[in-house]
């Protein structure tokens, strides 16, 4: 989040309230007669502000889950939020009602901090249309079949580099998940280490993972006038960091598409998403603002790959020290097919169900977006005699942030478990990492391929037939060949983990 100087709360909260919205003070029933979903008291003015962590909401949704149940109601100062911690629910609205739930609340933060390109946040209507047209062309499931060689190439690339420099694992999964989205989007081949360009990305996904948020931009969406605040006044700072942030996204979107626009000019550009639109849309009417699309299209397609991908690895490869009967497993399947002789590909994919298994898992463990992206309705609606107000912010509880980070997380605390991926009753021992909770009794894979870590309805994420592919690839690579296990101290012993995740909209 955005920071804000502590000593400065109690100024910013007085001249607040000189100028609160009268939304923030409303009836808990509705002009519908039906009453809001149950929820944790609010105070005035600030509602339930107060007792969350913008930079860890789901915490507290969580713990209020326990009480309320899986429909709750709250209020960010003057923002309705209705928050949805089961799947069966959020398969009712978000899915099976998306004609009401595929709208994004307006943050304020979203504008400030330059990241109003990204496609899965723009506003639902013709404009999101038009981009989503473009992305679904270029990473739907049909498209995404063409870059599977490009994906096992760069599966290769990180067993060599893995192979030359092991210590340096972290950042090997880094490139090899930038690499292979800006390959796809640009047609550019990044460099194996301290690439400029995936470099001025990740600083961008830094500052703007931060502030996409309702909950990091409550404040500012409930009292606009401190927009107009000079960045010196106490608790302005965050205008200084909005001017830097879209500083950085200026050249994340202009950058790349310089690369790719001067080899085409060149006639030296590879095949990708961004050369075969600009391709398509070559002469026609509105040529410059069509270029505009293309280029959020491109952007988006690798802020939103790059970081998700690397930390789906990083949780992988933690769970495959963690767990060493799995990593074992899935390796003895990988040899009982390749017998010994080469390294798996896509034609292998079903007949090594145990490494599809830990893919879905690993998607499940810990999921990168714990509250997704949040939604937005655009009507009035009732669900189960409980009224869900026009414009409230509605968000997908698909995970929560354990209490500890000590391994003793790992022993399962039944009573906690509401939010979808920790669905006691669908996922038992929820916080272990178990790929064998998606077999059926006769051993065969079941249905479930957790794509509800991908978002919901109209707005789930279109890239997900290429994240899954890229994802593949590597998983199955990484263990045709390589062993992972806790490092070892001067002494020869076991170095103890304490897992630790980061916050933010993505973890």
């Amino acid at each position: 989040m955005f920071e804000v100087d502590p000593r400065s709360i109690t100024v910013i909260l007085v001249l607040a309230a000189l100028f609160i919205s009268r939304r923030a003070i409303r009836k808990a029933a509705t002009n519908s007669g039906k009453p809001l979903p149950p929820g944790p008291p609010p105070l005035p003015i600030v509602g339930n502000a107060l007792a969350i962590d913008a930079a860890a909401p789901w915490k507290a949704y969580m713990e209020w889950g326990k009480t309320y149940g899986d429909l709750i109601y709250t209020r960010l100062l003057s923002q309705d939020v209705v928050v949805i911690n089961s799947e069966k629910v959020a398969r009712d609205l978000l899915d099976k009602r998306s004609y009401n739930y595929s709208d994004r609340p307006l943050l304020v933060t979203t504008e400030l901090f330059g990241w109003m390109f990204n496609v899965a946040l723009l506003r639902y209507g013709n404009g999101w249309r038009q981009h989503r047209r473009l992305m679904h062309d270029k990473l739907r499931s049909t498209a995404a079949l063409t870059y599977r060689p490009l994906q096992m190439r760069k599966a290769h690339q990180l067993l060599v580099d893995l192979y030359e420099a092991p210590n340096d694992f972290v950042l090997h999964l880094q490139t090899m998940a930038a690499s292979t989205i800006m390959s796809i989007t640009y047609g550019y081949e990044t460099q194996r280490r301290d690439d400029p360009l995936v470099a001025l990305v990740g600083n961008a996904l830094v500052q703007g993972l931060k502030v996409m948020t309702p909950e990091a931009a409550a404040i500012l969406g409930t009292w606009p006038f401190l927009l107009y605040l000079p960045s010196w006044f106490p608790g302005a700072g965050f205008k200084k960091q909005a001017q830097e942030s879209c500083i950085m996204v200026n050249e994340m979107i202009e950058k790349p598409f310089e690369y790719t626009a001067s080899r085409m000019a060149s006639n030296d550009a590879t095949a990708c998403m961004v050369s075969d639109l600009l391709g398509q849309i070559k002469g026609k009417d509105n040529y410059d603002g069509l270029e505009r699309v293309v280029k959020n299209v491109a952007s988006t397609s690798f802020a939103g790959g790059s970081e998700t991908t690397t930390s789906t690895f990083v949780n992988f490869v933690l769970a495959m020290v963690l767990y060493p009967d799995v990593q074992e497993r899935a390796q003895a399947e990988i040899d009982s097919v390749m017998d010994g002789n080469r390294l798996p590909n896509f034609d292998d994919r079903d007949s090594l169900p145990y490494v599809e298994a830990i893919l879905r898992e690993s998607f499940r463990w810990h999921p990168v977006f714990p509250l997704g992206v949040a939604h937005a309705a655009v009507s009035d609606d009732i669900y189960e005699g409980y009224h869900i107000p026009k414009g409230a912010t509605v968000i997908a509880n698909v995970w929560f942030v354990l209490l500890t980070h000590s391994l003793a997380l790992y022993v399962d605390q039944p009573a906690l478990y509401r939010a979808m991926t920790r669905n006691e009753a669908k996922y038992p021992n929820p916080s272990q990492f178990k790929p064998e909770r998606f077999f059926t009794s006769d051993g065969k894979l079941n249905d479930d391929k957790v794509l509800y870590t991908f978002g919901f309805g109209r707005r789930i994420c279109v890239g997900h037939h290429v994240a899954d592919a890229t994802v593949w690839a590597a998983i199955a690579s990484l263990l045709a060949v390589f062993k992972f296990t806790k490092a070892l101290d001067g002494q020869g012993k076991e170095i103890d983990i304490e897992p630790r995740w980061t916050a933010g909209i993505a973890v």
